[in-house]
């Protein structure tokens, strides 16, 4: 299955927030283990490393992204994807630009705790935990 793996899954894992974070790293041992194909956003790593390193340094965040990158694609977008992010009615155009990239992708869900700004999405989102317990257990 393909997913789409939003910046706030990245971040609460790397950032060890709790509750959230076994869930989400559930999520990323899915795909390191190859039981999911995941793909993450461009801007996604920008936002991440942005938000990271000014917690943690320059060194930690790349390391982090380096790992992802392993056992996670990037979304193949272009121009046309950014159009679509445009016409969409969502109210956070960074969260328009994920359904953008989960449609380039193919993903069937936006992995996401963010749920509610996902509303106008035509992927669905789903939360870390709800999608474990659907597909996983």
């Amino acid at each position: 299955m393909i997913v789409l793996i939003d910046t706030d899954i990245l971040i609460e894992v790397a950032l060890d927030r709790a509750p959230f974070a076994s869930y989400s790293s559930a999520i990323l041992d899915y795909s390191e283990k190859r039981f999911i194909h995941a793909f993450v956003a461009w801007h996604s790593i920008a936002n991440f490393y942005y938000i990271f390193s000014s917690d943690r340094g320059d060194k930690l965040a790349r390391a982090f992204l380096e790992d992802l990158l392993e056992f996670t694609k990037i979304a193949p977008t272009a121009t046309d994807d950014a159009k679509f992010a445009l016409s969409l009615n969502m109210r956070d155009f960074k969260d328009a630009l994920q359904v953008a990239a989960a449609r380039a992708c193919s993903a069937k869900y936006i992995i996401t705790r963010n749920v509610r700004h996902f509303k106008q999405s035509p992927i669905p989102p789903i939360r870390p935990d709800a999608f474990l317990s659907q597909f996983f257990q």
